[in-house]
């Protein structure tokens, strides 16, 4: 193991840019469904509009080009390359913040949450809510390194976490995370404790207390929420988590079914009104699903279900926490269930926009969360 930190700049092939077009316009495509919504998968038109964009319109490129003026860099943690932005801000007493996302997300999704939150001043806010920014792509995901043994689970993940912020020299910082990042970040809290300020996650898992039989209406609707979700949504995570070998040589053949699997993912989780190519724009949607093309990882992020899935707790949590229940969030938690959870649940809100991509679809609001949590903290 060493503990050198390289800066990376991502390099792609002009022949993997033309591979995936080629594959793109000589998809077989089955037929439509028998039904005009969402109720049987993505519908046939709406993905081949986006396809048909995504092979001769798209520019990953110019794309690229944006999100290389961010500071990126690699180390090798376990013999497993991690990729991770670090941006540190103009203001030396600034925070360190950790920012972790999930599946079928990427760092790309806190893009435009990386100015507001190093430079305040600069986006109209007080500049004593600066942070360093640390976004580090999960093990398996982007450009960090494929782990190619077990025991890569989300607890192995939070140990890593706190040895990259070691390397980097942070010795008190606070942390963020959603979706898998909400429980790596929840391991970070359980395992190393002591260097953290304070956690903020955007989603919240718990259940009502054991031999509770009457429920409130806000109750009855967090269970509804879980039960639609166990019912419609879980079946991609099933397969992740049984058997990501066998899902993942049709994704990382497929560019348009590998397109499908996630950008379905953005039309049932996220508040956009039904429309995910409408609300976030054909660009950002193909920014996030061209990275896993581009490095192969429909398979190796995937297997993060297989790890983690039966592992995850959020006991023994000692750190201060915060959380912000968005209304699309996939899981409806109230804030008393949370606290059995959390015991030192310190902010609480719920923000009337957003859903399971809160970076990436309300970056405002999500700044916003994030600032009034660790004003409590620092």
């Amino acid at each position: 193991m060493t503990a050198s930190i390289e800066p990376f700049t991502p390099s792609v092939p002009d022949t993997d840019l033309d591979d995936l077009r080629d594959r793109i316009r000589r998809t077989r495509w089955p037929e439509d469904a028998t039904v005009p919504d969402w109720s049987q998968g993505v519908p046939l038109g709406y993905l081949r509009e986006l396809c048909r964009y995504w092979a001769d319109g798209y520019d990953w490129r110019a794309r690229q080009a944006r999100f290389d003026e961010l500071p990126q860099f690699r180390t090798e943690i376990d013999d497993v390359d991690i990729h991770f932005l670090h941006v540190r801000s103009p203001r030396p007493d600034a925070l360190p913040l950790i920012l972790t996302h999930g599946w079928p997300g990427s760092f790309l999704e806190f893009v435009e949450v990386i100015g507001p939150l190093t430079d305040p001043a600069a986006h109209g806010g007080d500049p004593a809510d600066a942070f360093h920014v640390v976004v580090p792509s999960l093990p398996g995901y982007g450009w960090s390194g494929r782990p190619r043994t077990t025991g890569w689970g989300i607890e192995h993940i939070g140990d890593v976490w706190s040895e990259l912020m070691y390397r980097l020299d942070y010795q008190r910082y606070g942390a963020q995370g959603g979706d898998w990042g909400a429980a790596v970040t929840t391991c970070l809290a359980q395992q190393h404790p002591d260097p953290l300020v304070g956690i903020h996650l955007n989603l919240i898992r718990a259940l009502p207390p054991k031999g509770q039989t009457e429920f409130t209406p806000a109750e009855q609707e967090a269970i509804a929420t879980g039960l639609h979700y166990q019912r419609w949504e879980a079946g991609y995570s099933t397969q992740q988590s049984t058997r990501p070998q066998t899902l993942g040589y049709g994704l990382t053949d497929s560019p348009v079914g590998q397109c499908a699997w996630i950008l379905e993912k953005f039309w049932a989780w996220s508040d956009c009104d039904g429309d995910p190519v409408g609300f976030f724009g054909a660009d950002r949607l193909l920014d996030n699903i061209t990275l896993y093309w581009l490095t192969e990882t429909a398979t190796s992020s995937a297997r993060l279900y297989w790890e983690s899935f039966r592992s995850f707790r959020t006991s023994d949590v000692k750190v201060p926490v915060g959380a912000s229940m968005f209304p699309k969030e996939i899981l409806q938690v109230p804030r008393h269930w949370a606290e059995a959870s959390y015991p030192d649940l310190r902010y609480w809100n719920e923000p009337e926009r957003g859903g399971h991509f809160a970076a990436f679809e309300q970056p405002g609001i999500f700044v916003d969360e994030v600032r009034n949590f660790f004003r409590l903290v620092r």
